[in-house]
């Protein structure tokens, strides 16, 4: 299957590496960049034929079927309507849109087209996760509270690399997305209660670079969550189930139980996601984690970030 890889940043390098080494049968022909000189040699390094800054003009290319769009969370939603209105399927990395409006306008793409749009909420594809959501489904486990926390250090407007972004990250659509959206897919609940609240804005940035985040199911599970840019040190995530039987802790690759004990787990989410795109496409179904279905959790978000609004100084 010939497809167009969109971004020459992390992401994108992330992808390429998974479906050179785990997919024989999906070629990368065009590479949609946002800065020339490192997308010609992103394109270069990873044996792409064909480059391009134009999206349209790769998704043009000769036999592609499919786009992974790997660009700034600021055009998510106009490039994945895009690709979908061009008959192309979509793979989108999170989040789905910035706003509501914006998720909304995917969806409906999605709707229309008939083809597969899928986002990246890759804690539902994860070994770690998928154990706690069987323990919690199968009544093994009763949750009585998550709590989660992800750090970083993210004062100047820097990838991981260390180069100047052209974009700029923010905690509650982006980061805390994956929270948000592992607590639905393992609670099934997404009229959950929420609250929320921010720090003071960056001076630069224009972004709050602290966030707290409350929830609170139907069954009365809490969800603690707290967001930090301005945290020293390694980036870090890490969650914590408090269950009736005990408690778990976790992060993307490891899990152990309160007494130290390793649960084994694969850490496989990145494969198993992609792999699960091209499924859909092949067996002409949506995907587990299509844009339509994810919409609940983007609803959720854009409580919060109301709650986060009323609750501003």
């Amino acid at each position: 299957m010939k497809i167009c890889l969109a971004g020459e940043g992390a992401q994108g390098l992330t992808h390429i590496k998974v479906m050179n080494k785990q997919m024989p049968d999906v070629e990368v022909v065009t590479l949609a960049g946002g800065i020339e000189a490192d997308t010609a040699e992103f394109a270069q390094k990873w044996q792409i034929p064909h480059y391009s800054m134009d999206l349209a003009e790769c998704l043009e290319q000769p036999g592609v079927e499919a786009v992974v769009l790997t660009t700034p969370n600021q055009i998510h939603a106009e490039q994945a309507s895009l690709a979908l209105e061009m008959g192309k399927h979509v793979l989108l990395e999170l989040p789905m849109g910035l706003s509501l409006e914006e998720c909304e306008r995917v969806v409906d793409a999605e709707e229309k087209s008939g083809l597969v749009c899928m986002v990246c909420h890759t804690a539902r594809y994860s070994g770690t996760f998928r154990e706690v959501r069987r323990r919690v489904r199968s009544g093994e486990m009763k949750l009585h509270h998550i709590v989660q926390h992800t750090y970083f250090f993210r004062r100047t407007n820097e990838n991981r690399f260390g180069k100047p972004r052209t974009w700029t990250d923010e905690l509650l659509w982006h980061q805390a997305c994956h929270m948000v959206d592992m607590v639905y897919w393992i609670l099934d609940d997404p009229e959950m209660k929420v609250w929320a609240q921010a720090g003071p804005d960056h001076e630069k940035l224009g972004i709050p670079m602290d966030i707290t985040l409350s929830l609170r199911s139907r069954d009365g599970c809490l969800v603690t969550s707290a967001h930090s840019f301005n945290n020293h040190g390694p980036i870090q995530q890490d969650y914590r189930f408090i269950g009736e039987e005990g408690t778990l802790l976790a992060t993307w690759d490891r899990l152990t139980d309160h007494e130290g004990n390793e649960i084994p787990v694969e850490d496989t989410g990145m494969v198993e996601q992609d792999a699960e795109f091209f499924s859909a496409i092949r067996e002409g179904r949506k995907a587990l984690t299509s844009c339509s279905s994810c919409l609940p959790v983007m609803e959720m978000i854009d409580r919060l970030q109301r709650s986060m609004d009323d609750h501003r100084d």
